[in-house]
């Protein structure tokens, strides 16, 4: 069965920078489109980073510049790294891998909280 932990989450203050990790079992990532959500208090789960199994890399405009998605198929990993944090950047990050064909993302993290202060 399909297994994915995020990590990496925590306090920080604006102008600040995390990494995320997210680690997956039961899958091969090197099949799969592999992305990043993220959910605050009161909104919908958005989109925030996507990186395909063909190296297609693509970004939320809210996010471009700050963000980096990166995957480590050999290891079974996708991080992402976030730069100049911004107080709107709080919420609940998840990774979720899906193939290429699939509309849905069927394999979801337990997410991680990124909570930025000030």
């Amino acid at each position: 069965q399909a297994q994915l932990v995020e990590s990496g989450g925590g306090l920080v203050q604006p102008g600040g920078s995390l990494r995320l990790s997210c680690t997956g079992s039961g899958i091969r990532f090197s099949d799969y489109r592999l992305g990043w959500y993220r959910q605050a208090p009161g909104k919908q789960r958005e989109l925030v980073a996507v990186a395909t199994s063909g190296g297609v890399i693509d970004y939320a405009s809210s996010v471009k510049g700050r963000f980096t998605i990166s995957r480590d198929d050999a290891k079974n990993m996708i991080y992402l790294q976030i730069m100049n944090l911004k107080l709107e950047d709080t919420a609940v990050y998840y990774c979720a891998a899906k193939r290429s064909g699939n509309q849905e993302y069927p394999y979801w993290g337990q997410g991680t909280q990124v909570t930025v202060f000030s």
